[in-house]
């Protein structure tokens, strides 16, 4: 039999046949490291193996997971942070909040992101595996990381901020930083960030900003200048030291988040495609 010739597909062509994907999420377990503002994750078998044999001798498991939108690898919708009682586009947030679910600004209206991703290792460019507890990435620093890597963010890209602090995350005390302090963007950095257009920001921390030691989440002025005055995502405890250990720092960026509709964040797995 011969083959039927398929019309040529410039995007699918454009695809290497075996491309090589690096995981940019964490894998989510119970115990894992949570903010104390969010409820924590938990999963369960709620059905075991055994609990209902059919009649063929076939069985079946499932499991109950509980947790907020915020826990573990996530993005936040622009519901997520007000500002003097505005949400992005000074949407009133206590009405679009009424009734228990957003009614704009939602985490069901976040797109699916298919684009350029760039790594702004800011950690090797200071030199450093790991950036200090509580240290302070500015805007110079992005600069530094963005020449190192030969890659900047362009108009619609996605920025992933590497301080090193993900390799914190099995030690729940170290990676929340209260006593140290977690290494972070500044205002001065999101501001160069969101100067270049970028569609979101992501970074292998908590909150995806500078926290200095006791200070909590207290202040969150990156959240309030990406969410609220530049309407530019945000993504919190990415996976990031296989991308700079492979020596990534442009690629194919992947991901899509749940459509929760109403909600203010949702649960992720990003990827990076690298030919």
């Amino acid at each position: 039999m011969t083959a039927v010739p398929h019309p040529p597909n410039p995007l699918l062509d454009a695809l290497p046949s075996e491309p090589h994907i690096v995981e940019l999420g964490q894998p989510l377990f119970t115990g894992m490291p949570c903010s104390p503002n969010h409820p924590g994750f938990r999963m369960t078998l709620a059905r075991r193996h055994g609990d209902m044999v059919r009649a063929d001798g076939g069985s079946a498991s499932s499991e109950v997971i509980i947790t907020g939108g915020h826990v573990g690898t996530h993005i936040d919708a622009l519901s997520h942070v007000s500002h003097d009682g505005k949400l992005h586009g000074g949407v009133d947030a206590g009405e679009a909040q009424s009734g228990g679910a957003f009614s704009q600004h939602g985490a069901e209206q976040i797109p699916a992101m298919v684009t350029r991703g760039v790594l702004l290792d800011a950690a090797a460019a200071l030199g450093a595996d790991t950036l200090p507890g509580g240290y302070g990435v500015t805007a110079e620093d992005l600069e530094r990381a963005a020449a190192l890597g030969g890659a900047e963010p362009r108009q619609g890209d996605v920025a992933l901020v590497r301080t090193g602090w993900a390799r914190n995350f099995d030690d729940p005390v170290a990676y929340l930083g209260k006593e140290s302090g977690v290494p972070g963007i500044t205002e001065s950095a999101g501001e160069w960030l969101a100067a270049r257009g970028v569609r979101a920001v992501g970074a292998d921390t908590t909150a995806c900003e500078q926290i200095p030691a006791g200070a909590g989440h207290s202040l969150l002025p990156v959240h309030r200048l990406l969410l609220v005055e530049s309407g530019i995502y945000i993504m919190e405890h990415l996976a990031l030291d296989d991308l700079a250990a492979a020596g990534v720092h442009e690629f194919l960026f992947v991901v899509a988040p749940l459509r929760i509709v109403g909600g203010t964040g949702s649960p992720i797995r990003p990827l990076a495609v690298v030919a």
